[in-house]
């Protein structure tokens, strides 16, 4: 069943929020968007909770986590912290009775996810991962007209996701040491958003991989480095469709450059994450860009188009939409396409077939179920 997005059921939703980082605004922006009330925000530590409450314009900043996590008046907890951090605090929060939106990813280990998948199961919560990139309206296009036969037999994928904020040796930041970012990070940050939307828009998983790493630099900024910067996949799912992935943080000029292109035997589809209100459909007679338009998508897409054809929308719209769904399944609503725990989990089964596959020079690997 699919509700209006923002339909909770329950009123105003009542968030707090742990971590006070860029990732922290983008989430108190689509809380507020979705109607929600910014209660409280805390840090590591009581005089950065209050600097990330005046900076998100909270109602109080929390002296600690667990301060957070006991308040009464918090239904839902948006975890925006370093990643090694997400298992410990999402499973603190479901013990306590809220519920729960982790950043990706879930955990550093396929284990430590699926436990917290059936934690939220066994507690009645509604828990979810931001893979927001599926609420892009283009993507639910694209989606819908797979799912109606439109490309046809699925035969080819080309993919990547690639930027540059890592091009240089002096670029450092927490995620590339694996004691705060875990044992990958290149995949792990941005391979994972690539898989969950092949996998989403096509309608079948990944069966198998061979996986290459590469870390170009040893050190940044005069510390060791011991994750990957650079990742190439090939990938065979269900249907016998072979794929080829790269995923890249030294990519010059690419910023945020996610592209699905999926090759059927009757059509080609191209999605571009910096072009969001596009969709290329390749023909073997002509091809053409099918633009953002409300008023002709599948219901699916035209549910998240939240304003006319030729008014872009782009990442926080994503974002505030996959919020919006969030808060209305907490209300009771079954929005359709909602990224949950279960996905993180198989986000961090990908990784682990990734890291297993590379460690032995590419051999292929089948990915758990």
């Amino acid at each position: 069943m699919t509700t209006d997005v923002t339909d909770t059921g329950l009123g105003t939703i009542r968030a707090g929020i742990l971590g006070g980082g860029f990732m922290a605004r983008v989430h108190r922006t689509a809380a507020r968007d979705a109607g929600g009330e910014l209660r409280a925000v805390a840090t590591r530590s009581a005089s950065g909770s209050r600097h990330a409450a005046d900076e998100l314009g909270a109602g109080r900043a929390e002296t600690d986590v667990a301060a957070l996590l006991d308040a009464a008046d918090i239904d839902v907890v948006h975890i925006c912290t370093p990643n090694a951090t997400h298992a410990d605090l999402a499973l603190r929060a479901l013990d306590a009775g809220k519920h729960v939106i982790c950043e990706k990813p879930l955990a550093t280990n396929a284990e430590d996810a699926k436990r917290l998948v059936d934690l939220a199961a066994r507690r009645g919560r509604v828990a979810a991962v931001p893979f927001v990139y599926r609420y892009h309206p283009m993507v639910r296009e694209a989606r819908a007209r797979i799912a109606q036969g439109d490309l046809g037999v699925l035969l080819t994928l080309d993919c990547s996701y690639l930027q540059d904020w890592m091009l240089l040796p002096t670029d450092d930041d927490w995620r590339v040491r694996s004691a705060t970012g875990g044992a990958s990070r290149a995949f792990a940050d941005i391979g994972s958003h690539l898989c969950d939307l092949i996998e989403f828009v096509i309608g079948e998983r990944i069966r198998s991989l061979s996986a290459r790493t590469r870390r170009v630099f040893d050190e940044r900024a005069g510390q060791t480095v011991d994750t990957e910067d650079i990742v190439a996949i090939l990938v065979e799912t269900e249907s016998g469709a072979l794929g080829t992935l790269l995923i890249s943080q030294m990519a010059a000029g690419r910023k945020n450059a996610l592209t699905l292109e999926l090759h059927g035997s009757l059509q080609s589809l191209r999605f571009e994450q910096e072009r969001p209100e596009e969709l290329w459909v390749g023909m073997r007679q002509e091809s053409r860009v099918l633009l953002r338009d409300p008023a002709t998508a599948a219901p699916d897409s035209a549910r998240l188009q939240r304003v006319p054809a030729g008014h872009a929308m782009g990442y926080q719209d994503a974002f505030n939409g996959f919020i919006a769904d969030v808060y209305a399944a907490i209300g009771g609503s079954r929005p359709t396409g909602l990224p949950t725990f279960e996905d993180g989990y198989r986000s961090a089964v990908l990784t682990e077939a990734v890291l297993a596959s590379a460690a032995t020079g590419g051999r292929w690997t089948e990915v758990a179920a």
